[in-house]
């Protein structure tokens, strides 16, 4: 039989997680089989452990439940156990282990994909939720001169700066708070998008070559990325690279082989017009 995986959200309905990983298998000659699971409110731990009870080997977890699978995990990995949230379980004898690929995959689309090497850049990263979380540590290796978070409600944000292995490393404030400011790199971690919302930002934090990066992704021109083309940004990026390079990550975790990405993503790619 097959080993089984699942991405586990709400909503999860929309999610292109089971296509991606099917089509890896295929790619690299792997058997398994893949699905999605909608855990309600309250209730992940339980699906968690029904899918497990089934024989699951390993799961994806989407929003709202990052900061949960980190939690309910037995043994959270570093890059988990700094963002206190995961988006990637393995189940091995019982026990639950939690790793978090949204920042590398990521950063990996931004550098390698998109060609924007972060070193000695300025990096506005918008949200302090699990999304953002795990973009913190793989972005401050990456090297930046600079990297703020900047929330909607302060204490969230300084919550995250107040975190030894951050404390000094990042700057935060309030969206309210980011005044004139101009950036190099501006990453929407919100949920705004999902919502057709824009976060309330001023236009001038998008520098003169900045990348807008937005999370969201398939939805074409989203409320943030059509105000930073208004803005003037060089660049805007949907999250569709980080989608497939975490996913690529996760399957060479549990498969021990890394497919291919770049024409998957060419694949996937809806132009933002």
């Amino acid at each position: 039989m097959p080993d089984a995986y699942a991405v586990f959200g709400n909503p999860v309905a929309h999610s292109k997680s089971p296509w991606l990983h099917e089509t890896f298998a295929r790619q690299t000659g792997e058997t398994l089989t893949y699905r999605a699971i909608e855990a309600q409110p309250g209730a992940f731990q339980d699906a968690i452990f029904g899918f497990m009870q089934e024989g699951g080997a390993g799961a994806n977890v989407t929003a709202p439940f990052k900061l949960d699978a980190c939690a309910l995990a037995d043994d959270c990995r570093d890059r988990a156990a700094l963002a206190g949230a995961a988006n990637c379980l393995k189940f091995e004898g019982g026990r639950i282990i939690a790793d978090n690929f949204d920042g590398v995959g990521l950063t990996r689309d931004i550098e390698v994909n998109l060609g924007v090497p972060l070193a000695g850049k300025s990096v506005l990263l918008l949200g302090a939720g699990g999304a953002a979380r795990g973009a913190i540590q793989p972005f401050l290796d990456a090297g930046p001169a600079r990297l703020v978070v900047s929330n909607r409600t302060l204490e969230e944000a300084s919550a995250l700066g107040a975190t030894e292995a951050w404390r000094g490393r990042i700057e935060t404030c309030a969206l309210a708070d980011l005044g004139e400011e101009s950036f190099d790199l501006v990453v929407n971690a919100t949920a705004a998008s999902l919502f057709g919302e824009l976060p309330d930002i001023p236009p001038e934090v998008f520098g003169k070559d900045c990348l807008a990066y937005d999370l969201v992704y398939g939805k074409g021109l989203t409320p943030f990325l059509s105000f930073a083309r208004l803005s003037r940004a060089a660049h805007i990026a949907d999250g569709l690279g980080m989608l497939v390079e975490q996913a690529a990550e996760a399957f060479h975790w549990w498969r021990g082989v890394r497919p291919e990405t770049g024409q998957i993503i060419k694949k996937m790619t809806v132009p933002l017009d």
